[in-house]
């Protein structure tokens, strides 16, 4: 049983960071991409930064240049560092992790507030 735990979130101001963490419990038998999304109260969830095969790094046009994605492989764990963080950047944040392009995982989600 795959189980996807996030944290980090929380309330923050404007132009301040956060640190969200995904940690990975369970055995898959691939991996084929790791991600996180996020959703917005009345909007869709949206893709916020994926690593695809191990390399590839995408990340939504609003976020690049203060979002980055990583991983530690060791202690099964995906991050997000957020840095400069805007009002709009305000969301439920979603640990995604896909062992095929058609199969998903997901967590519970994070809260992240951006407020002053």
């Amino acid at each position: 049983q795959v189980q996807l735990v996030e944290s980090g979130g929380g309330l923050v101001q404007p132009g301040g960071s956060l640190r969200l963490s995904c940690v990975r419990s369970g055995s898959i038998f691939s991996l084929y991409a790791m991600g996180w999304y996020r959703q917005a109260p009345g909007k869709q969830r949206e893709l916020v930064a994926r690593i695809i095969g191990g390399r590839l790094t995408t990340y939504a046009d609003s976020v690049k240049g203060r979002f980055t994605i990583s991983r530690d492989d060791i202690k099964n764990t995906i991050y997000l560092q957020m840095n400069k963080l805007k009002p709009e950047d305000t969301a439920v944040y979603y640990c995604n992790v896909s062992p095929t392009p058609t199969y998903d995982y997901w967590g519970q989600g994070t809260q992240v507030t951006v407020s002053s």
